[in-house]
């Protein structure tokens, strides 16, 4: 199959099945988002969605966030991992927003990434579900998934999984495209075990023609 045809089957199945495709991430603000983002990474959605309600409910705004301290941020946030390293992120990017940014999350990925805790992954995701912009956030999920469907040609890092799937993908399409990957990987298409029995676009996957393709079952003489 050629490379076209698989991101065309991709589309077609994807926005006729789950067109409205969003985080999970629990948020009502761009401040909200990009500060379960951080927490997210390494971390699951389910947990993050668990510790933000009453993160976000002491720290309400950015300005409440630069006006505690690392150490009763870690107090809210010790369940995730690295929490050491994330109640640091949080505190200097309430900082860095308020004095460089006006308290405003900026929407370009350039700004976004002078954050702490903030990489490109993450600048990603802000851009394209706070901004709309076609942004791809390349994940372990978006990174696994793509390689095996072969949307991606034998992509070795995140930067290159995420310049073929948007050199590729309508532009349109990119933004939402990042979460029909993820929830495809998070559910079906699993790390160690993919459930390849249940899968609805085997039809289309390269890995599922290499190595699961199921054999013929012999019609009765």
């Amino acid at each position: 199959m050629l490379i076209k045809d698989r991101y065309k089957a991709f589309i077609e199945y994807f926005s006729t099945h789950n067109p409205e495709a969003q985080t999970e991430l629990n948020y009502s603000n761009p401040y909200e988002l990009l500060v379960a983002v951080i927490l997210s990474a390494q971390c699951t959605d389910k947990r993050i969605n668990q510790i933000t309600p009453a993160l976000f409910q002491r720290f309400p705004t950015v300005e409440d966030l630069a006006a505690s301290s690392v150490e009763e941020i870690f107090s809210y946030i010790r369940s995730v991992s690295y929490p050491n390293n994330k109640a640091k992120h949080l505190y200097g990017m309430s900082h860095m927003l308020i004095e460089q940014f006006q308290s405003e999350v900026p929407e370009k990925i350039e700004e976004l990434v002078k954050l702490p805790g903030v990489g490109r992954k993450t600048a990603n995701v802000i851009s394209s579900v706070v901004f709309h912009n076609p942004a791809m956030a390349v994940d372990t999920h978006v990174f696994r998934v793509s390689n095996r469907l072969g949307l991606t040609n034998q992509a070795k890092t995140p930067l290159a999984s995420e310049k073929q799937l948007v050199k590729h993908l309508p532009k349109d399409s990119i933004a939402v495209a990042h979460h029909w990957l993820i929830l495809h990987g998070r559910y079906i298409c699993l790390a160690r075990k993919p459930k390849c029995d249940i899968c609805p676009i085997t039809h289309f996957c390269k890995y599922f023609e290499k190595t699961k393709k199921a054999v013929p079952i012999p019609i009765d003489s």
